[in-house]
């Protein structure tokens, strides 16, 4: 048992059931929250997580968002699982009970580790990149369908001793799934952004799970050519193409099948076939997605490099219709993608350089 103080700050589908695996390791696991009849049903009743082939229920300590300012104790650790656009304000939340050694850990998709370090600092901050496939629609209960043995995380920081240090959070997290431990956690995180640039919102856009969109004739063709431009963002920006997910003998020199690699990995062994992304989840629940923070930000590195991202393009414009009502999630906009198939090919002059 760890006298570690942990924070999971963000407890929705991902952060409870990850929050669940460390209390049942024996940590010190405070939950915090902003969804009040999650908070309430937790309290009454602990977290119920829901996996393929058992389903598991945990007492745990939940509090509201609003009660961090009546925290005393400061953290050793606080993962953070807010969406992407609420890293700032959050980690400014929580800064005030970060212990004077602590660390914050982004377990998020987009770019969050250098906002995260422009809060709490550079040493006290570690990045993440997180696959766990997971959705919640009942206050209190998750559906995992990435139970720990099938959940994978990297861990690392943007100095070296923060990057030691991760070796000690990767101690805690590997009760919720397989751990590594990376030297350049920036780009391991923009391979993540890949995948995600790919399949995240542009599945959500059909309003179809993963599996039934890729199905789609086309489909997987745009999908490849969204994660093609956010690799070559990712290189253009000064990051390498590296493998993530513990996949080996990738031909790091072919960012094409590169790409599809990732891709297909996401596809084959974390999605089940009722996956649905937490895109498509945020807009049957009606709140606004990461669309900005993923494929937004392939198309704002491109344009200030003077370059362009057709798929990402319209998929921000399509994902931004979706969000002010204009269209309606489903099959029909697929019209609208594909369009972009059509355009130039890419310039990976200094992959891996």
């Amino acid at each position: 048992m760890s006298d570690l103080r942990i924070a999971v700050l963000g407890t929705g589908a991902n952060g409870a059931s990850i929050g669940a695996d460390l209390t049942r390791a024996g940590h010190d696991v405070t939950f915090i929250e902003q969804w009040p009849d999650h908070v309430e049903a937790m309290r009454a009743a602990g977290v119920r997580v829901e996996m393929p082939d058992e389903t598991v229920e945990t007492v745990v300590r939940a509090h509201h968002l609003c009660e961090v300012a009546t925290m005393r104790h400061p953290f050793d650790v606080v993962f953070v699982l807010m969406k992407a656009y609420d890293t700032r304000w959050a980690c400014e939340l929580i800064k005030p009970l970060v212990a004077e050694h602590g660390l914050v850990v982004g377990l998020q998709n987009g770019m969050t580790v250098d906002t995260i370090a422009d809060v709490v600092g550079l040493e006290r901050t570690l990045g993440a990149v997180i696959e766990v496939t997971s959705a919640m629609f009942t206050p209190g209960v998750v559906e995992r369908h990435t139970p720990p043995s099938r959940s994978w995380f990297a861990l690392g920081g943007l100095t070296p001793t923060a990057t030691a240090r991760a070796l000690e959070v990767a101690a805690i997290l590997g009760a919720a799934g397989t751990v590594e431990v990376v030297d350049d956690i920036r780009s391991a995180k923009w391979m993540k952004l890949v995948v995600n640039a790919g399949e995240l919102v542009p599945s959500a856009i059909l309003g179809l799970t993963m599996h039934a969109a890729v199905a789609t004739p086309g489909m997987r063709d745009f999908m490849l050519r969204a994660g093609l431009e956010a690799a070559e963002t990712a290189v253009a920006a000064g990051n390498r193409l590296v493998p993530i997910f513990g996949l080996t003998g990738l031909d790091l020199s072919d960012p094409a099948s590169f790409v599809e690699s990732l891709l297909d990995s996401v596809m084959h062994d974390f999605a089940l076939p009722h996956t649905r992304t937490t895109v498509l989840q945020d807009w049957m629940k009606g709140r606004r997605s990461e669309v900005n923070e993923i494929n937004g930000l392939v198309v704002d590195l491109q344009r200030a490099r003077g370059a362009a991202a057709p798929a990402n393009e319209v998929t921000v414009e399509v994902a931004r219709r979706i969000e002010a009502g204009e269209l309606a999630a489903g099959p029909d906009n697929l019209s609208l993608l594909t369009p972009a198939l059509a355009t130039t090919s890419h310039d990976f002059s200094g992959v891996n350089a």
